[in-house]
């Protein structure tokens, strides 16, 4: 789902700045608006500046510069007021002192739902969360992914406007993060606005209207998952692996050798490469490891994924040409 048009975004970020006081910006100058029933997706690497910027619109930190609005209103001065309408599942813990179904209803209590509504949304969400053989555990005595179930259950008690969720599905099965994904959905389809940091690129793809690759506090590329697709619709993806002895001086040459107009993306042994025309490519390839006495182990042409989309915005800085 996503904004109607000509209706005022619920976020919106101009030029956002944050530093951490140590010479580097986490966040330099990104900007962005968010519609009210989407799911937006900030979509990067460990330490890219995700978790910075939720902490901004959460009112957890204050930018260094910058333009931010939560709901049309400045985290500055009216923290309080967004954090009345927002829910936030962060990737710490917290609140392990008392029971998984003490702390569904102390979670209700503090947003000041009615206990009869407390004791409602309690139950449907230890039954969708898969929580009833440990209900009455207190929370220390629970494994990660356990604790992560409840962290996130915990935050649909009350009603909200905004829904943050850093990293959600850290800890959580196969079926659980389905069924974490699953919740949201059917929460935005009632308008919800979601905002969804991750560096999972098949969730991403599931949950996300929007997504923006972000990397050392930049974002590099912005769009619907369709488009950003899109942009390579003309272009394959070349997997290939090598020894990894060899890797380093065979993709060197091999990025040389396929010149510009192709993306050659390495780590370890293997490569991620993306091409124009993969017939050329692959004898360039062969015709390259024989030439250097590099042993193919792995080499298959294949369909563009999201993965190549963030690969390649993380290699060519934003530029989805790849001309950079």
């Amino acid at each position: 789902m996503t904004a109607l048009a000509g209706e005022a975004p619920v976020i919106t970020a101009d030029a956002v700045r944050h530093t951490y006081g140590k010479g580097r910006y986490a966040l330099d100058g990104v900007s962005f608006s968010v519609g009210r029933g989407e799911v937006f997706g900030l979509l990067g690497r460990n330490g890219a500046g995700k978790s910075t910027l939720i902490k901004a619109m959460t009112t957890l930190i204050q930018p260094t510069s910058g333009q931010l609005r939560v709901l049309g209103l400045d985290p500055r001065r009216d923290g309080r007021r967004i954090r009345e309408r927002i829910g936030v599942v962060q990737q710490g813990e917290s609140m392990d002192f008392t029971t998984v179904e003490g702390n569904l209803d102390l979670y209700g209590y503090l947003w000041k739902v009615p206990a009869a509504e407390r004791r409602r949304r309690s139950e449907l969400l230890i039954e969708r969360f898969g929580l009833g053989e440990f209900r009455t555990r207190r929370s220390w005595d629970l494994s990660g992914g356990q604790k992560r179930r409840v962290q996130v259950a915990r935050e649909f008690m009350h009603d909200m406007d905004v829904l943050f969720l850093d990293e959600p599905t850290i800890g959580l099965d196969v079926l659980m993060r389905r069924v974490l994904l699953d919740s949201v959905r059917a929460e935005v389809r009632k308008g919800l606005t979601v905002v969804f940091t991750t560096h999972n690129l098949e969730e991403a793809d599931y949950l996300c209207d929007r997504i923006a690759v972000i990397d050392e506090g930049r974002i590099l590329a912005l769009d619907t998952v369709a488009n950003l697709k899109r942009l390579y619709s003309g272009k394959r993806t070349v997997d290939l692996t090598v020894a990894e002895a060899d890797a380093g001086r065979f993709f060197d040459a091999l990025s040389s050798a396929l010149g510009p107009a192709a993306s050659v993306t390495a780590t370890a042994g293997s490569a991620v490469v993306l091409v124009d025309d993969p017939k050329s490519a692959l004898g360039t390839i062969v015709e390259l490891a024989q030439r250097l006495g590099v042993q193919l182990e792995w080499l298959t042409v294949r369909q563009n994924t999201l993965e190549d989309v963030f690969l390649k915005s993380i290699a060519h800085r934003g530029d989805p040409s790849g001309s950079a």
